[in-house]
């Protein structure tokens, strides 16, 4: 059985874009359960690249943005925005 997908284990520095986008897209994908094939295979990616994306390995395209963000059935704008403190458990 594989293992349970746990929440992003920082919090991003607000001024670093790649670790906002790579905070949400991991959080979004645990809170659906589901694992980083999953999420792959729902945007039409490669596993390993959304993994290099959750580890800021890679500069994401505007086009793969939007494909991660539909399939996390969220607005685009979401995934780029800084987290507020307060509210994110």
């Amino acid at each position: 059985m594989p293992a349970k997908p746990s929440p992003p284990p920082f919090f991003p520095d607000p001024s670093n874009l790649r670790a906002i986008l790579a905070y949400w897209i991991r959080l979004r994908r645990v809170e659906k359960g589901w694992s980083q094939e999953r999420l792959a295979l729902e945007c039409e990616l490669d596993r390993t690249y959304v993994s290099a994306v959750e580890r800021l390995r890679w500069n994401v395209s505007l086009s793969n943005i939007e494909r991660l963000a539909r399939a996390l059935e969220v607005p685009v704008w979401s995934l780029l925005k800084p987290p507020d403190q307060e509210s994110v458990v």
